[in-house]
């Protein structure tokens, strides 16, 4: 697992790590230290520790003026033991959300389970950016992690599922990606009118 780097071909546009509405702003990284693990393996030292001992982040972009940003994820997102979703929510979402931040496009094809319990921090997610005309987005979801979101009934909070995944994103810009995520969610709104 070591070498699976977050992606970094937007550096020139964007490092979470100067910007200060992000709680990894001053944060110095060591190419050559490995601390941080999942399931006892070593992850590279480019992804970000936000307060969970098995999911790790890295805000990719973020867009202040157009109000969107995407994030990766690794490892195994625990809500039942861990409590993932409160600190990624208090420490990392709720920064960005302050600073105008309301469409999330989360990048999980490396998220390898999913352990949820109630939905109060996603419904409280929800709440936040949706009168702004926000929404969260998982692109590229395991199915089994899909299938263990279903079970949590993530799916009233959280846009994932089978539009989302096989997503072809690296390589494009990030406003490209937010494109076609926002002609995805418009094919879906209007599947349900008819």
């Amino acid at each position: 697992m070591h070498d699976i780097e977050p992606y970094y071909h937007w550096r020139e546009k964007y490092i979470s790590s100067d910007d200060k509405n992000t709680p990894f702003y001053g944060r110095i990284y060591d190419e050559f230290t490995f601390s941080d693990k999942i399931y006892n393996y070593y992850i590279h030292p480019q992804w970000d520790n936000f307060g969970s001992q098995t999911l790790y982040t890295k805000i990719l972009f973020a867009d202040y003026e157009e109000g969107f940003a995407i994030i990766e994820m690794i490892g195994e997102w625990n809500d039942c033991i861990n409590n993932d979703i409160m600190f990624l929510k208090r420490d990392v979402i709720d920064n960005l959300i302050h600073a105008g931040i309301k469409k999330f496009i989360i990048i999980c094809e490396n998220v390898l389970n999913f352990h949820g319990s109630d939905n109060e921090y996603y419904a409280e997610w929800q709440e936040d950016i949706a009168a702004k005309g926000g929404y969260v987005t998982l692109i590229n979801t395991l199915n089994h992690v899909k299938e263990e979101m279903d079970s949590t009934q993530l799916n009233f909070y959280i846009k994932y599922g089978q539009n989302f995944n096989n997503f072809k994103w690296r390589g494009l810009e990030p406003i490209q990606i937010l494109q076609k995520v926002q002609f995805i969610l418009k094919i879906e709104i209007q599947s349900l009118r008819y």
